[in-house]
């Protein structure tokens, strides 16, 4: 078990602890990690009186945004293994929110997919995120919400653009 200097260590505190020379890049990686941790995530679920966990948050999460999934792509999505993805489908499917079908695309391949009470469960998983992104911004006027949204709406279409063109290329510097 760890102490309570180990849990204050792994929580990102602040954009500083991050040494990027983009104070954007530095504050985003301190959300991220914070928001992404699975202690966070966990802590936040158990105190919040949830009846599950967090990788079945995170699994509900993902079946609801992206649909039935192979487990192998689940796996990777949940940067974990196939035999934890079995671990946690299992219970998943013990609740009735997820159930095993045929990839129509290859009858020989399975799909985890969401029951009807598997997509109630994962829209309160949304509905938590919802509660989480008001708190973050009580107190925001209405119009600075709007700015941010609008930004954040227009890096995310440039960090995806850029993120492909990254991918066929890697980090060489762009042709001018």
């Amino acid at each position: 078990m760890g102490t309570d200097a180990d849990l204050d260590a792994s929580r990102p505190r602040r954009a500083s602890d991050f040494p990027y020379r983009s104070e954007l890049l530095a504050n985003l990686s301190a959300l991220i990690l914070l928001w992404e941790s699975p202690r966070f995530q966990g802590e936040i679920l158990a105190k919040s009186g949830e009846a599950i966990d967090q990788p079945a948050h995170a699994t509900l999460r993902h079946l609801l945004a992206w649909g039935p999934m192979r487990p192998s792509a689940l796996a990777d999505a949940l940067g974990t293994g196939a035999s934890y993805v079995s671990k946690i489908v299992r219970r998943l499917e013990a609740n009735g929110w997820v159930e095993r079908t045929t990839d129509p695309s290859d009858g020989r391949a399975t799909l985890i997919a969401l029951t009807t009470d598997g997509d109630v469960a994962a829209h309160s998983v949304y509905a938590l995120g919802d509660r989480m992104i008001a708190e973050v911004l009580d107190g925001w006027p209405e119009e600075d919400v709007q700015t941010y949204t609008d930004l954040t709406a227009r890096f995310v279409k440039d960090a995806i653009a850029s993120g492909e063109r990254m991918l066929e290329r890697g980090l060489r510097p762009l042709d001018t």
